[in-house]
């Protein structure tokens, strides 16, 4: 219900705001009738799928639809990759999403920095200065394992892309550059290519498939070209030129804070830190300037300083390269010999979600900050966005091998945007939770956003710009004396009880978070291409809090495969042990059958090989076995699941640390069944067993699934 709640506040009525129209009208009703001649029309001179931005988002759809056999490439606009290291915390389920890529995430794991030189938040005076309370935010199970394969990681985004890139350059994608290119215009668009310096200005569709016009550089002369597709995904960025060209308006909370990020770098700032006070993030208040300094890579010394921006009585040209070295000083509390400020860039913080993610017939789509903008608190920006690349990708694949018609393609928006605006509501709730702090030492955010609303829009927009700038800077000034060494210290009665408010605040979990186990696992699509358990209602799940929750397993439809360790069954000496989520593969559209080895189950396998043939889509089922039962599976299930072949059987290894069965894990009886989707996503389940026909069952669970009307699964 508050995910129902969540999602209403954000919609909206539809503007047609398109500087170029991407679907004439009437156009997706006359398109609907020609599913198989758009999207499988066998035509080499049209690409199944054309990428617009290049950041993780991008790169990893490009990359798992490569890896799922879809032909597609991608346009960046910029000429070279960002070195700013931007987004940099990566939670469990993209990591688990990573673990698919060819060893992605150990890649991560081994070159991000040590877990105990990130796991804490300060907040100090200065670096060289008092420390006001810190918070650990790693505790002991997050190092076990027990909810996920994959721990969380502290990555820089420039780094993350440049280990995409590797694995793009492996799968025999070409990086192009726009004045490399010859005789462009005049040949069919190939795949596997990544072009920068390429800006999408224009798409318009037809019956027979999308018209990109990609605008570039060549010689110092503006140059354009045409590339035909039949999907368009728009992942490219908060501004994105795909949302606005489809005339798709973003509904929710702009301009929340304008902040300046200065990217600089200081190896003896990092030593300092490694040795005395190792941390991610650093909340720093004195009264000569306040800012957050992100700590992207101690050992490297890479900084990034978030410091807030209140224009138009502030301007960039305030926060030159020197200027910004002297703030650097003032928050550091001493000079720094080596300090090389790298970049400078201005930004403004919004909450936003767009009002629909696929447009113009199925045939234009939206991911990551193309579809929604959040505050970053939480790192649920580029998480969110490479959850929205792992749902969107076997729905592609889908469509493009004929395996279910373009509607399965909305289901990603039903999934997703829910998902979307539960995050982007607590994203919200996180950076307030950030705002606790000030206020408990005096310096409540919202004055001093108010104060500058009255300058802007009240009676202060009548004053002279001189005068305005010194009235702000002067509210600044009696704000920043409330962090004075005489008034906030133990002995001052003021301070000593606003320092006794702030270790309540830390104490209760009340300031910012960096892990919400129960979201970044746990969340769960209601409706979509799943089948609803018929007591749905009473699963309905709880809103936002910003505090951190522990993820509770679940096999409820729409919810994450649980992980547990299985060990593999087979006539080799040597046992291997994966995950449950490594049951289901990322290089085919597979959808996985979990059974206990029952006689009842067995049958249902059978119905579940049979149909899923008839559907032209792949099954595999996997008999899970309980602990200690190893000596009954000598034989395995081989002579109960013959003719099928496409079968595993896996044994439970148990932890300590969680000792239940799977069963009992997912709160099922062994004569239960799950059905997983390609994306490790719940597709269906029963509790204890099948009633009535299990043919007939199967059929329908396909269908629902897949979007197939059972009479038309044969001709999509």
């Amino acid at each position: 219900m508050a995910v129902s709640r969540l999602f209403k506040r954000f919609c909206g009525l539809h503007k047609a705001n398109a500087r170029i129209q991407a679907c004439p009208p009437g156009y997706i009703h006359r398109r609907a009738l020609s599913d198989s001649k758009v999207f499988n029309n066998g035509d080499d001179t049209v690409l199944p799928v054309l990428i617009v931005g290049a950041g993780p988002v991008g790169l990893v759809l490009s990359i798992l639809l490569t890896n799922l056999g879809i032909k597609c490439s991608v346009l960046e606009k910029s000429k070279t990759f960002s070195k700013h290291p931007q987004a940099h915390f990566i939670n469990n389920r993209s990591m688990e999403v990573f673990r698919k890529l060819d060893g992605l995430a150990e890649e991560i794991q081994r070159s991000q920095p040590p877990v105990d030189l990130w796991r804490k938040f300060i907040y100090c005076t200065s670096l060289y200065g008092s420390i006001l309370g810190s918070v650990d935010h790693m505790q002991p199970q997050d190092f076990e394992q027990v909810v996920s394969p994959a721990s969380v990681a502290h990555f820089s985004q420039y780094k993350l892309i440049s280990l995409l890139l590797k694995q793009l350059e492996n799968l025999s994608f070409k990086l192009c550059m726009s004045n490399e290119l010859e005789g462009l215009s005049h040949r069919p668009f190939q795949e596997r290519q990544l072009l920068m310096g390429h800006e999408c200005v224009s798409i318009k569709a037809n019956d027979d498939f999308i018209s990109v016009t990609a605008s570039f550089l060549k010689d110092g002369k503006r140059m354009e070209r045409n590339i035909r597709c039949n999907i368009v995904v728009g992942t490219d960025g908060a501004g994105s030129t795909v949302r606005k060209l489809a005339g798709i308006d973003m509904r929710g909370k702009r301009d929340l804070q304008k902040l300046v990020s200065v990217h600089f770098s200081s190896r003896d700032l990092g030593k300092y830190l490694l040795s005395e006070r190792p941390g991610m993030l650093f909340f720093i208040f004195n009264t000569e300037a306040i800012g957050v300094l992100v700590a992207h890579d101690l050992k490297q010394g890479e900084f990034v300083l978030q410091i807030p921006f209140y224009p138009p009585q502030q301007n960039l040209e305030d926060f030159s390269p020197e200027i910004c070295e002297e703030l650097i000083f003032k928050l550091v509390g001493r000079e720094l010999s080596d300090i090389n400020v790298i970049d400078i860039k201005p930004w403004v913080m919004h909450a936003e979600v767009a009002e629909k993610f696929i447009s113009c017939g199925n045939r234009i789509i939206l991911a990551g900050d193309a579809a929604h903008r959040f505050p970053p608190a939480g790192g649920f920006g580029m998480n969110t966005g490479i959850q929205d690349s792992h749902n969107l990708a076997w729905k592609i694949a889908s469509v493009v091998k004929g395996i279910a018609p373009s509607s399965i393609l909305h289901t990603y928006e039903t999934e997703r945007r829910p998902i979307a605006i539960f995050n982007t509501e607590l994203s919200i709730q996180n950076f307030k939770a950030a705002m606790t702090v000030p206020t408990a030492l005096g310096l409540d955010p919202t004055v001093a956003n108010s104060v500058h609303q009255v300058i802007n829009e009240g009676v202060g927009s009548i004053l002279p710009s001189g005068l305005q700038r010194a009235i702000l800077n002067g509210i600044f000034t009696i704000g920043r004396a409330q962090l004075s060494e005489s008034l906030l210290n133990g002995k001052n009665p003021l301070g000593s009880s606003r320092l006794a408010n702030l270790r309540q605040i830390f104490e209760e979990g009340k300031s910012l978070q960096l892990q919400f186990p129960a979201e970044d696992l746990g969340f769960r699509y209601l409706e979509g291409a799943l089948i609803p358990d018929t007591d749905d209602a009473l699963g309905a799940p709880e809103g936002p809090t910003g505090r951190r929750r522990d993820y509770v397993p679940s096999v409820d439809p729409g919810s994450r495969l649980p992980h547990m360790n299985v060990a593999i069954l087979s006539n080799s000496s040597s046992e291997v042990t994966i995950s449950t989520l490594d049951l289901i593969p990322g290089d085919k559209i597979e959808f996985l059958l979990i059974i206990a080895p029952t006689d009842s189950s067995y049958h249902l396998a059978h119905a579940a090989f049979k149909v899923a043939e008839e559907f032209k889509v792949s099954a595999r089922v996997c008999v899970l076995w309980p602990a200690g039962s190893v000596k009954q599976v000598e034989a395995g299930s081989k002579a109960l699941l013959t003719p099928w072949e496409n079968y595993i059987d896996v044994v439970e290894v148990k932890k300590s640390s969680n000792p239940s069965s799977w069963w009992d894990l997912c709160q099922m009886t062994d004569k239960g069944a799950i059905l997983v989707r390609p994306d490790e996503h719940v597709a269906w389940r029963v509790k204890s067993g099948v009633v009535g026909d299990p043919i007939t069952e199967m059929r329908r669970v396909f269908s629902a699934t897949l979007g197939i009307k059972p009479h038309n699964r044969r001709d999509l």
